[in-house]
């Protein structure tokens, strides 16, 4: 059994090279990332560029049969965002295979986000956006309101470091690769809220002032002063990490 659907905007040329899984996977183009399970293509037709990750496998053993596949939980999780006014990735296409109930193969392409760069690469190159209060400002801002919204629909994304985060030229802000993000109630959701805002803070409290990250959960918060459950829970953000770097 396969599925496969294709954008309905997208154009002959690039419908014909995306039409069904075996197209995808014959696809050549720059190997940007590929570990045991998936790969990820850069290719370029009519002078777009698009991201083709592919997946080879849904990992050993039951995880074949039972549960939610990595490909399709991210291009459900990427359709969330979209839901939610989460500013993400184009979808282009997405689809997965199976034979008697065993996953076999699956892939999602988008289109590129132009003139984008990840927060993670302009940590390291100490980038001078970083040191500009009205920028880190206004991303700021725009991640906060990205994070609660996640949140308010009891959801984290598990994976909310500064690589998964792209800002573009005009530093509009958006949330990418999220294929282990789930729903969580009570404790669970709680403990994963914390792992949230502790991924983003490991790489904040090296280029960020402690006032900037304090605005930042305040911001998240929508609060103008801590209270006692925050600082209890900033506590644990702060901690979280301890004895693990």
């Amino acid at each position: 059994m396969s599925e496969w659907r294709l954008s309905e905007q997208a154009s002959p040329r690039v419908a014909a090279a995306f039409a069904d899984l075996d197209a995808v996977f014959a696809l050549q183009g720059e190997c940007i990332t590929r570990d045991p399970l998936s790969e990820v293509l850069r290719v370029e037709y009519e002078g777009v560029r698009y991201y083709v990750k592919r997946y080879h496998g849904a990992g050993k053993g039951l995880r074949r049969f039972i549960g939610r596949p990595r490909v399709k939980a991210e291009w459900q999780n990427l359709k969330y965002f979209a839901k939610w006014g989460i500013a993400t990735a184009p979808i282009v296409a997405y689809g997965l295979e199976r034979k008697a109930g065993a996953f076999v193969r699956g892939a999602l392409i988008t289109r590129e986000l132009v003139a984008t760069e990840d927060l993670a690469q302009l940590a390291q190159r100490d980038a001078a956006c970083l040191r500009d209060r009205t920028w880190v400002a206004r991303v700021s801002q725009q991640l906060a309101a990205a994070t609660r919204t996640l949140h308010d629909h009891h959801f984290t994304h598990n994976d909310l470091k500064w690589r998964n985060l792209l800002v573009n030229d005009r530093a509009e802000l958006f949330l990418i690769d999220c294929p282990t993000g789930a729903f969580w109630w009570g404790p669970l959701l709680r403990y994963r809220i914390v792992k949230d805002l502790a991924c983003l803070d490991k790489v904040a409290k090296y280029k960020l002032s402690r006032t900037q990250r304090l605005r930042f959960y305040l911001q998240y918060r929508g609060r103008q002063r801590l209270n006692a459950s925050d600082k209890r829970r900033v506590r644990q953000v702060v901690g979280y990490f301890e004895g693990r770097e």
